[in-house]
């Protein structure tokens, strides 16, 4: 329809895409700043409201809703994105797909509930799951309104509405966690914030669908995604089998450690991870037929990541136990060993993850979909082989499993693009070298001098070890080049926001 035609039309995105990029990525970044704040906050009220046991049996819920949400979009979300040109009747198809997707999936996990309940020998689940399964149909039908803010690079529209769904839930969370809910505080939280959002994404993006239709090019958009949930759904177990076996065998108290220590470690590396994508999704959709604006592109984008997330992850390793001790109670310090393993994966983790950006942004949605098989087969093996020795083992096998895979998956990602696994190397290696360098200097200064005040020492560490980081970095070769450069997009984001 022609009075949508705006929304659907992005061709104005490549007047100065790097510059739009690094303000959209700034948006982005500061928002998930904020989310992470707001969301440490929340951990640090409700992990002294709520025990163990209640997050525990939040995660065997989740371990099952969140397969059942690799379904819910179907993929569709990404071609949106991804498509160069679409139009208010492909769209609009999309969207009663998804609606009925979402339905369907909000019937059958309603209809599981009782097994899962029984599985788990968790009565408790039942009515948990029944009250999660709505959540899919109430997603579902904002999941293109929400592309479609992805698609125009509207991310600061698409920050104000994850903040405030964000707010929202954490808000009757912890309402609920005062007042003796329990797990209901934590799924209260989940329902709330999907409304909100839904909402808000309908509000914002001001496109109304209209009836689906036949033949108007959306069976390769299908194709695309049906590959993407195929990869999503490998995923899935490679990413909560760990949870699903720990919940089964070990229980509730052992899976609420877990998933505490994995939930803590992820979220600041999901809110670095989360605004590189999300810029980055469009941005490279848009010069997937300029192979070497492509290339250079994403290598800023992963050295760039690199720059942020390895120094944090390696600060949080070497500062375990004053970050769980301050953020989470004493009564959580067997999360610590746990939380030291895992964070040894995610210091190559965001970066390494890339490679599935290159192979949808190029539409090997294909071979995204066969390197997912054997990465998740391989992963799950290893949940396996580690659950005889606990939650320890189940952790440090999939870290065995993470690095054993990582230069092959990598070499076959890149194999039939501009990128290569030389310039992926090259982009990171300044990153890696000034981290470990870093971590292992702040370890030795934290041996000799003991501060006991949790909060003093973690501020004493930041300082410290930003400082020593940025002295290694601009000592390597190109270093101080690459400081610079990195001060140079700081000035761009300024001098667009004028």
């Amino acid at each position: 329809m022609e009075k949508y035609q705006h929304i659907f039309d992005n061709s104005h995105l490549q007047n100065d895409l790097k510059k739009r990029s690094l303000k959209s990525g700034a948006v982005t970044m500061t928002s998930q700043f904020l989310q992470f704040v707001i969301q440490l906050g929340s951990t640090m009220v409700l992990a002294r409201m709520l025990s163990p046991e209640d997050y525990g049996i939040n995660a065997m819920a989740v371990s099952i809703t969140g397969f059942a949400n690799v379904f819910a979009s179907l993929g569709l979300s990404t071609a949106t994105v991804q498509r160069a040109q679409i139009n208010h009747e492909q769209v609009s198809t999309l969207f009663w797909i998804n609606a009925a997707i979402g339905l369907l999936v909000t019937l059958i996990v309603a209809a599981m509930s009782p097994a899962v309940s029984r599985f788990y020998n968790s009565p408790e689940l039942l009515r948990v799951m029944l009250l999660l399964s709505t959540v899919f149909l109430i997603t579902a039908l904002s999941i293109q309104h929400s592309a479609l803010l992805t698609r125009q690079m509207r991310f600061y529209t698409i920050a104000k509405i994850r903040i405030f769904s964000l707010v929202a839930g954490i808000t009757v969370a912890i309402v609920a966690g005062y007042y003796g809910f329990g797990y209901w505080a934590l799924v209260f939280n989940t329902l709330t914030s999907a409304i909100v959002s839904a909402i808000a994404n309908w509000i914002a993006c001001r496109w109304v669908p209209g009836l689906p239709h036949r033949n108007v090019g959306v069976g390769s958009m299908v194709k695309f995604g049906a590959d993407l949930v195929g990869f999503d759904v490998l995923n899935y177990f490679s990413r909560n089998l760990d949870n699903i076996l720990i919940g089964r065998y070990l229980g509730a108290g052992p899976l609420g450690l877990y998933s505490k220590a994995y939930q803590l470690l992820m979220m600041p590396i999901t809110n670095l991870r989360g605004p590189v994508n999300s810029v980055a999704m469009p941005a490279l959709g848009r010069l997937q037929q300029d192979p070497a604006k492509f290339r250079d592109y994403y290598l800023k984008c992963v050295e760039l990541l690199a720059f942020v997330s390895m120094p944090l992850v390696m600060f949080m390793f070497v500062y375990t136990e004053q970050l769980i001790d301050l953020l989470l109670g004493p009564q959580w310090l067997e999360v610590v060993g746990i939380f030291k393993i895992l964070a040894i994966g995610a210091f190559i983790q965001p970066v390494a993850s890339t490679s599935g950006l290159v192979l949808i942004t190029t539409g090997q949605s294909r071979l995204y979909l066969k390197l997912g098989a054997i990465s998740s087969a391989f992963i799950c093996a290893s949940f396996v082989v580690g659950l005889s020795w606990g939650v320890k083992g189940v952790a440090t096998s999939y870290i065995v499993a993470t690095y054993l895979l990582v230069i092959p998956r990598m070499y076959y990602s890149f194999r039939n693009t501009s990128v290569s696994l030389s310039l992926f190397v090259g982009a990171v290696y300044r990153p890696v070298a000034a981290s470990l360098i870093t971590g292992f200097g702040i370890f030795f200064i934290l041996q000799k001098i003991v501060i006991a005040n949790a909060f003093l020492s973690l501020l004493v560490g930041v300082i410290l070890s930003t400082m020593v980081y940025f002295v290694v970095f601009a000592l390597l070769p190109n270093g101080f080049g690459g400081l610079r450069e990195y001060l140079s997009y700081g000035r761009s984001i300024v001098e667009k926001s004028k």
